[in-house]
């Protein structure tokens, strides 16, 4: 197996996009969000970071994180959740694809076996992502505007005026936006 390099720059902010197994459309279900609030709030009361925004789709989410002065280690935090996560869903959550390869190491067959990063770099590169992060429920056509997403930190940054409520709409797409 591959070695993985990962940007390690402690305190920095970055953007994450984390995946279910095979696309499985599960993580706006009320029971997998509830678990996924569980497990984050759990995971930052022993390795604190802050979201700076977030969206969660059926089938994956993107975050931006802050981490703490000295810390690196996004990767324990996300390993935490997944596991987390998939422990206090196995009750509902159908395992018709555990793989022999995933029983063998243990794993659930909720969420793919990485994540993808990126390091935030500046000020510019910040807003392309968040800005992505708030278009994406329009992009993949689970809202007209940025604002009819419910599971998003859009609301947020709207009320706090750094976006208008009508922001993001499929009329205004410009694909500009993040990666």
């Amino acid at each position: 197996m591959p070695k993985y390099r990962r940007a390690n720059i402690p305190g920095a902010t970055y953007f994450f996009t984390v995946v279910t197994h095979r696309r499985q459309p599960l993580l706006t279900d009320s029971r997998c969000r509830a678990a996924l609030r569980d497990a984050i709030n759990r995971v930052r009361s022993e390795l604190p970071f802050e979201i700076a925004a977030w969206v969660l789709m059926p089938d994956h989410l993107h975050a931006v994180w802050q981490l703490p002065p000295g810390d690196n280690n996004f990767s324990l935090r996300w390993s935490l959740i997944k596991q987390q996560v998939t422990r206090d869903c196995a009750t509902w959550f159908p395992q018709q694809y555990l793989s022999a390869s995933r029983e063998k190491r243990g794993e659930g067959g909720l969420w793919q076996r990485r994540f993808w990063e990126h390091l935030i770099r500046d000020e510019a590169d910040f807003a392309r992502h968040v800005d992505y992060i708030h278009y994406n429920p329009v992009k993949h056509g689970c809202a007209a505007n940025a604002g009819d997403w419910p599971y998003s930190t859009f609301h947020r940054y709207a009320k706090q005026g750094m976006y208008p409520a009508d922001w993001g709409g499929v009329a205004n797409e410009s694909g500009s936006f993040g990666e």
